[in-house]
């Protein structure tokens, strides 16, 4: 058994256990280790309570949770959303994927595939480079390059020192590029994070010609740094023969399920990012997506039998942390009954884009078993940051200044309604439920992408994405079990989102603490 504790370079507290036999992980779980309960901060609470306090759930992605309750209160109040604000949060939206897909990959799963320190044996006289050189050097001889690398040492490493410098330099670039994805943000939002921006009936920030422009003029720069940089570290990652078996290992079953995201008209109905599941990896029939048969399994997870089976509608957050055979505090939703693997990858299979398809294509990734692995999961994400990147700049130019930006119907709580929000975020899709009795918030739900992802085994012993991404997959050396957080780490997890207490006991037979 090895057992990684936490997984780090991800977002809140994830634990990994899977047993490797003949050098191949024949089983896993994934274990939320942390418990919140946002869910039961609101209750009794007046209902606008829920879009401030549920974008706290997470310091990455406020965004996409103060969107969906945004979205769940409009629903329960019934409003008529002015074009304005749906535009405004279909760009602070887009702005968001973007600063998450860079950071996602350059600061939290680069690093797994880049020796780092051959920048150490760079001869080229680029200045920047040579600076980074320099930092390089230093930080080997004083023994402390752990800002930079994983602990593991992988015989695959990309150790090309021109090329290595080159993709370091990209990572300290990526740094900039994620600010002005923030800064997008703060022009019609206010701040990030916890920003103050969209509220239940549309938003606080009007456009104006200034706006508008500055917000542009960001936008120009990213759509220019993602296609000359993001989209070739990709496909040059993409190239290394080494990276090859990773391009199917890590299937999670051939199960996908996406909302749709960023709506293109006010109904809702059409979605730029459509929506649709996908059974056994057959990516030519999508099927539609019907809410209702979402359910949440809670066998495995330190929660109540009460809360067994239950839709979000009627969902429930009760803890019960001395649960016989438990091992997470994430639920396991089941859409139909099946686990279903939500994100980028996800919505590029639905949506199949050309650039998608191609790329497919040229990897062989289509040929007979099909199996979509740890690296298609990157490249979707890289092409879904361009395809919303270069749609953008339309939504921009439809702002209308002087119009609408909110329905004050919003304020007028009802005695007793039903409302939900249905949302993609940068990691997957995200569901907002509220029920609302004497003007009062009687029950909310959030299931997050990460819930899906890294959801346990449910009722019937079947595993999540996560835990079916891992069985099978190489780990020549227990010492090194550097595919595995590969693996984890291309579903780009969110603990704090998905968990709703420490459990201090563990039986792993070898422990990894990694940076």
């Amino acid at each position: 058994m090895v057992s990684i504790d936490p997984v780090t370079r991800i977002e809140g507290h994830l634990r990994i256990d899977v047993e490797v036999e003949g050098g191949v992980v024949n089983d896993a779980w994934s274990s939320g280790t942390m418990f919140r309960g946002y869910e039961m901060l609101i209750r009794d609470r007046h209902p606008w309570d829920a879009q401030q306090v549920m974008e706290r759930i997470c310091g990455v992605c406020p965004l996409v949770h103060g969107t969906a309750a945004s979205y769940c209160l409009d629903d329960a109040t019934h409003v008529d959303l002015p074009e304005n604000a749906r535009i405004i949060r279909n760009l602070c939206l887009g702005a968001n994927f973007i600063q998450s897909h860079v950071l996602h990959f350059y600061h939290l799963t680069a690093l797994d595939y880049v020796d780092v320190t051959a920048v150490a044996e760079y001869k080229g006289n680029d200045s920047a480079l040579q600076l980074l050189k320099n930092k390089v050097e230093n930080m080997l001889k004083a023994g402390d390059v752990y800002p930079f690398l994983p602990r593991y040492e992988s015989p695959d490493y990309l150790s090309d020192p021109e090329v290595t410098a080159t993709l370091v330099s990209h990572y300290v670039q990526a740094l900039e590029m994620r600010k002005k994805g923030q800064e997008m943000l703060a022009i019609f939002y206010g701040r990030m994070p916890s920003f103050v921006g969209t509220i239940p009936g549309g938003v606080t920030n009007p456009p104006t010609s200034s706006n508008i422009a500055a917000f542009g003029a960001h936008l120009d720069e990213l759509r220019k740094w993602i296609d000359d940089v993001y989209i070739p570290d990709i496909l040059l990652l993409a190239g290394v023969p080494a990276f090859q078996p990773l391009m199917t290992a890590g299937d999670s079953g051939g199960n996908y399920l996406v909302y749709g995201g960023f709506d293109q008209d006010q109904s809702g109905t059409e979605k730029f990012l459509p929506r649709g599941a996908i059974y056994d990896n057959n990516i030519m029939d999508v099927k539609g997506v019907d809410e209702t048969k979402i359910t949440e399994s809670v066998k495995y997870s330190w929660y109540t039998e009460a809360s067994e089976g239950l839709n979000p509608k009627e969902g429930k957050t009760e803890p019960d942390i001395q649960k016989p055979e438990a091992y997470s505090f994430i639920k396991a939703p089941r859409y139909d009954g099946n686990h279903m693997e939500v994100g980028p990858l996800a919505r590029m299979l639905v949506k199949k884009h050309d650039m998608m398809v191609k790329l497919a294509t040229d990897l062989g990734l289509l040929n007979p078993p099909v199996k979509f692995g740890i690296m298609p999961r990157h490249a979707a994400r890289a092409i879904e940051c361009k395809l919303i990147a270069d749609e953008m700049p339309e939504w921009l130019v439809q702002l209308k200044p002087g119009e609408p930006i909110w329905d004050p119907k919003a304020k007028e709580i009802p005695d007793d309604s039903y409302g939900h929000g249905l949302v993609e975020g940068p990691r997957g899709a995200l569901g907002h439920w509220i029920q609302i009795k004497d003007k009062k918030t009687a029950n909310y739900q959030a299931v997050v992408p990460t819930t899906w992802n890294g959801s346990p085994r449910d009722k019937d012993g079947n595993r999540g994405p996560i835990e079916t991404a891992l069985v099978g997959l190489p780990v020549p050396d227990v010492d090194n079990p550097i595919n595995v957080v590969r693996c984890v780490r291309s579903f780009d997890p969110c603990l704090a989102c998905a968990v709703h207490m420490i459990h201090p006991e563990h039986n792993g037979v070898k422990e990894f603490r990694v940076v």
